[in-house]
């Protein structure tokens, strides 16, 4: 059977270091996340998982903390290294939840997948203090923070006391009203020196660089035209070396841009995953692990002679 026939189990990194040879392994970009280190030689996926009733694409799938816990075991199963948990929706024009209402949708969801699964990442996605240092002491490594730790004045205080890694994202105003007419002299200029402010902060703060990555924030706060000069860019868009992480999984600019269907999105999202990857982008957040994970293998088997994780020969027989 052909090699790209398999999906790679979850300890492929430390089995295949993407034939990089050792000067290029040498430089591979760490996130460090509390007591975990992942290395980001070669793609990675996460997975999303809302636990809300009101997330765009799939909110009120995952309510019960059984139906939660199946879900992102199943996503691990697909290939996910990190489990992404999320409990308020950042859809645009959500309104914001309590700091107790979104406590009691995470924190179960976490404690029960941290039990099933005691080496597996995971993530919550939380812009609230609070809800992240409960999320830590249940068993999280990761905190995905949409306001790139701008939201509350804590956040950051708890990413340099739990040494847990951090995801920096670039929002424009808030989820309720981000999208009401956006407005750049310069988007690419504006996200990345965003990137360094924030690096600055963590630093200041006491948060080691190989704690954060950065994720430019596709549609929060931007038009289609913001949007995709962004994409176009990706490449130069990190700071200091740090990874990127890119969540377009399922998002409306591919029915602004194509005129995309739900179930195109879908399709939209994977091409999009592996023109990323050849960007230089080795963290993507997605809600379909399996397809985005072949994609990205597939990116990386095209990649130039002396990078590719293709096998010298390929066995065709049936």
């Amino acid at each position: 059977m052909s090699r790209f026939c398999q999906i790679p189990q979850l300890d492929f990194w430390t089995e295949h270091v993407n034939n990089l040879g050792e000067e290029s392994m040498s430089v591979s970009p760490v996130w460090r996340c509390g007591q975990r280190r992942l290395d980001l030689g070669g793609a990675r996926v996460v997975g999303i998982l809302n636990v809300t009733p009101d997330s765009f694409s799939d909110g009120g799938l995952y309510e019960t903390v059984a139906l939660a816990v199946d879900r992102g075991l199943a996503m691990r199963d697909q290939g996910a290294s990190v489990i992404d948990v999320g409990g308020e929706s950042t859809r645009p024009g959500a309104d914001p939840v309590s700091t107790e209402v979104e406590l009691a949708r995470v924190i179960p969801v976490i404690r029960a997948l941290r039990e099933a699964a005691p080496d597996l990442a995971l993530s919550v996605d939380t812009s609230k203090a609070e809800v992240a240092w409960a999320a830590w002491k249940a068993g999280v490594d990761v905190i995905n923070d949409v306001t790139g730790l701008t939201g509350d004045p804590g956040m950051v205080e708890v990413v340099a006391e739990t040494g847990a890694g951090v995801v920096i994202m670039h929002m424009k105003g808030t989820p309720s009203t981000m999208q009401e007419a956006p407005h750049y002299q310069d988007v690419f200029g504006d996200v990345r020196r965003f990137f360094q402010e924030q690096l600055e902060r963590t630093r200041l703060a006491g948060v080691d660089d190989e704690q954060v990555v950065f994720d430019p924030g596709i549609g929060f706060g931007k038009n289609l035209e913001h949007n995709l000069a962004l994409l176009r860019r990706l490449g130069e868009l990190a700071v200091e070396g740090r990874p990127l992480m890119l969540g377009v999984s399922r998002k409306s600019l591919f029915k602004r841009l194509l005129g995309a269907g739900a179930a195109e999105r879908e399709t939209m999202t994977l091409v999009c995953s592996a023109l990323a990857y050849a960007a230089g982008v080795r963290l993507h957040r997605v809600h379909d692990v399996r397809a985005n994970l072949m994609a990205l293998r597939l990116a990386e088997a095209l990649q130039p002679l002396g990078n590719s994780i293709a096998p010298e020969q390929i066995d065709e027989r049936p």
